[in-house]
């Protein structure tokens, strides 16, 4: 630990599992006092064993619980958002429910989260804020990933506009746009998709291998730590080389 993030206070949507568990642990390694959230209960409590200051359940998709949460942790001066939900299908197998719920969860918690929480950053003056995207959607077009790369190309716009609309005022607001990351919920999916399914998610990545989501938490470490004071507003691809 060399206390990057020391006296920070840093707080993680979908931090139970996956790519938003593994910021949560290198924030906190690096110094942050980190308060994880998560629908999923369980999970969040074996992050107390890994230095996670406070967890608490927290559904995204609620306006009011989310408006609460942020009144009672007050101010942070990192915002790490990684929820989120990989719809498989093209536009014929995406129901205007399938769609209402992938933008609910992927772009509109995003919302919710930074109009909750820039407040009181604004009044400190200043903070940082990092939004799990994806490399489909913002970079490159991928198959049966019709409303998830419409999302993610979303969530891309919206960090922009965060970043210029508060680059004078000590924000700043970048995104992370992974390749395809071994988590639990991309090992389901790969289960899902028959005895061949891993190696076919595998194929796709020019590498050879799926990339770690410890990867992906080393990039959001350094965009919530001052060494990148001078960027904002960028989409950041760590994809091992899949749009090339």
């Amino acid at each position: 630990m060399s206390d990057r993030l020391k006296g920070k206070r840093a707080f993680v949507t979908a931090a139970s599992a996956g790519i938003g568990r593994a910021c949560a642990m290198a924030f906190a390694r690096e110094g942050a006092s980190v308060f994880a959230t998560d629908i999923d209960e369980t999970g969040l409590a074996t992050l107390k064993s890994e230095g996670i200051a406070e967890t608490a359940r927290l559904d995204v998709r609620d306006t009011a619980a989310v408006k609460a949460m942020a009144d009672k942790v007050g101010k942070v001066d990192i915002l790490l958002n990684a929820a989120g939900f990989v719809h498989n299908g093209t536009v014929l197998d995406c129901s205007d429910e399938d769609f209402d719920f992938s933008f609910d969860l992927n772009v509109k918690s995003m919302h919710r989260t930074i109009r909750a929480f820039l407040p009181k950053m604004l009044e400190s003056g200043g903070g940082t804020i990092v939004n799990i995207a994806s490399a489909a959607g913002v970079f490159k077009a991928a198959p049966n990933r019709y409303v998830y790369s419409a999302t993610k190309a979303a969530v891309a716009a919206l960090t922009r506009s965060v970043a210029a609309d508060f680059v004078g005022k000590g924000i700043r607001c970048n995104c992370i746009c992974p390749g395809t990351i071994e988590t639990p919920s991309m090992l389901g999916r790969a289960a899902a998709a028959g005895p061949s399914g891993l190696e076919t998610f595998i194929a796709r990545q020019p590498m050879g291998r799926l990339g770690k989501a410890e990867e992906i938490a080393a990039l959001a470490l350094y965009l919530a730590s001052d060494e990148s004071a001078f960027t904002t507003g960028v989409a950041h691809c760590i994809d091992g080389g899949w749009t090339l």
